[in-house]
């Protein structure tokens, strides 16, 4: 999959492809339908297919502090959509010029001049432009005056509920791992590569991954049932997502595994954490020994949970 960072990268020679415009975050079952009806519409026409997003997404931009927790990040999305055969994705900087433009000149700007789309795929609730000013019916309009076709993105329900990425958001907080998990076509997880943190799992004899987030706010907070996969090896654990407010913290989310029975160096290497169970909340705890306590109860709910689990 090839990856265009801007407009400004868009070749002359790349342009000409079907297209579809979104956030895509989680790359849940709902995209996944998008992109499998983007895949035949391309290959009917003989063309690339195009996934178009945002990076800050437009709600980020626009209230950083309110905006929804991402699912997933860049690089996870982009791993997502390359798996899902999309053949190029134009990723965009959601700036203030961006968000000026208005519904005409984003079309011929981005979608006739830039990409030279045939056909384009998007939710016939798709806004777009200055003020959101662009809807479905004026991309059609468009679509006639350029020359290029417009449908609207099929709707998956579950249960009689769209899937949506709002929806995993909020079964993923109540920690119902088996609804998330039939949303999204597969088991939640979390991926970062280990750094190094402060080394209080291993004063406290419980070493810990210190999992890189890169972001301030994480989908999950509490102490989970997780497993990694380790060199084809499903590694059992526990782990923590959270502000650590036992300790000083920095104000950002950390990810702390714990891996059952596990002696090795993992720093430097990217973990891929997936979470079966929540066990409890994060909280505050007096002093490290009542932590310790409570760590100590955590390991040994993980070991009850994956001997039922094995046996």
């Amino acid at each position: 999959m090839q990856l265009v960072r801007g407009l400004h990268n868009l070749k002359p020679a790349l342009r000409g492809c079907v297209a579809t415009i979104g956030n895509f975050d989680g790359v849940h079952r709902g995209h996944q339908a998008i992109l499998q009806r983007l895949r035949e519409r391309a290959a009917e026409l003989q063309l690339p297919s195009c996934v178009v997003i945002f990076e800050p997404q437009p709600r980020e931009f626009f209230a950083p502090d309110n905006a929804p927790v991402r699912l997933s990040r860049l690089r996870d999305k982009l791993e997502l959509l390359a798996a899902a055969g999309v053949d190029r994705v134009l990723c965009l900087a959601f700036n203030r010029r961006l968000r000026e433009l208005s519904a005409a000149d984003f079309v011929r700007t981005v979608l006739v001049d830039g990409l030279g789309v045939q056909h384009l795929e998007v939710g016939d609730d798709f806004r777009f432009g200055c003020d959101r000013a662009g809807d479905f019916p004026f991309l059609e309009q468009a679509g006639k005056q350029f020359g290029f076709s417009v449908e609207d993105a099929i709707t998956i329900e579950l249960d009689g509920e769209r899937v949506s990425s709002t929806r995993v958001r909020n079964a993923a907080q109540v920690a119902d791992f088996a609804l998330v998990e039939q949303l999204l076509g597969r088991p939640f997880s979390i991926s970062g590569r280990v750094l190094h943190g402060q080394k209080l799992g291993r004063q406290l004899g419980t070493p810990t991954a210190n999992v890189q987030l890169k972001r301030r706010r994480a989908p999950l907070n509490g102490v989970y049932l997780v497993s990694v996969e380790l060199d084809g090896r499903v590694q059992p654990g526990v782990a923590n997502i959270g502000m650590r407010p036992t300790v000083a913290g920095d104000g950002r989310a950390h990810l702390e595994v714990h891996l059952l029975d596990f002696a090795g160096d993992l720093y430097g290497r990217r973990l891929t954490v997936v979470f079966h169970q929540k066990l409890r909340d994060e909280q505050r705890f007096a002093s490290l020994e009542a932590l310790k306590a409570a760590i100590d109860a955590d390991i040994a709910s993980a070991r009850a949970y994956w001997q039922r689990a094995n046996s």
